[in-house]
């Protein structure tokens, strides 16, 4: 399966111009790749004004990436701030290549550093997706920090994992950290889709990248703007698990 991770830097608080530039960054780019990640909040940066650009799933933000899922044929995973009372979550969507709204996650996790948990509510409960051959578990961003609920979508055979972030430059290393041990751990592929640039006062240094599930990297975007590409194999999941079955091991369950 081949997957493209899209590391931008997003105009802050700007729906249309960003809407304007992810259109112009993929024309040409996207071209038989099946499934494109954006980064958390993909149209907003990692605002807290969540009650001015919260919408509902039927709104502008999910008509954008349905309308780029028909156009490349392709899956999108992508970032939104989702209404809802008493607070708005921090959403992902799974838009299928047709374009239907196919799974939606709401971020478990809210940050206290940045008083997230004072704009956002947290979601209630994990999601997983699947594509192709793989069925993938869903994330965002200061969920990373939970391995508990990544164990938890083994419950669900997941073989891969997608987090999407506005991860802090000054805790990058954390960042890359987390994300293997996720890999090896769970012994799936693990895709992290960060952003770049600055807003509302935060660097963010990029770093998306792909472990397989040995750890090993396979695509790593450095600090800059992109579109960046990895080939994930079902079969390396399979072989992994059964030539090395710590898995089996496990004697904590739930």
């Amino acid at each position: 399966m081949k997957v493209g991770l899209i590391q931008y830097n997003p105009i802050w608080e700007d729906k249309k111009a960003n809407q304007r530039k992810l259109e112009g960054f993929l024309k040409n780019r996207a071209k038989d790749t099946s499934l494109l990640i954006f980064p958390e909040m993909s149209l907003t940066g990692f605002t807290m004004s969540s009650q001015k650009y919260a919408e509902d799933l039927n709104g502008e933000t999910t008509h954008f990436f349905q309308t780029l899922a028909r156009k490349y044929e392709c899956h999108v995973i992508s970032g939104l701030i989702e209404s809802a009372t008493p607070l708005p979550f921090n959403s992902l969507i799974h838009v299928l290549p047709n374009g239907t709204l196919s799974t939606k996650y709401r971020k478990m996790h809210t940050i206290p550093v940045y008083d997230e948990n004072i704009h956002y509510q947290n979601g209630a409960a994990p999601a997983f997706t699947s594509i192709g051959d793989f069925t993938y578990g869903l994330s965002i961003c200061f969920d990373l920090r939970f391995p508990e609920l990544y164990r938890s979508y083994l419950d669900q055979n997941v073989t891969a994992f997608i987090n999407i972030a506005n991860w802090p430059a000054v805790r990058s290393h954390h960042w890359e950290s987390l994300l293997r041990a996720r890999a090896i751990e769970n012994q799936c592929y693990m895709i992290g889709v960060n952003r770049v640039g600055q807003g509302n006062g935060i660097t963010y240094r990029g770093g998306s990248v792909v472990f397989d599930p040995l750890g090993e990297q396979l695509c790593h975007c450095s600090d800059k703007e992109g579109l960046f590409n990895t080939e994930l194999e079902i079969d390396l999941v399979t072989e992994t698990r059964r030539s090395f079955p710590v898995l089996d091991s496990r004697t904590i369950k739930r």
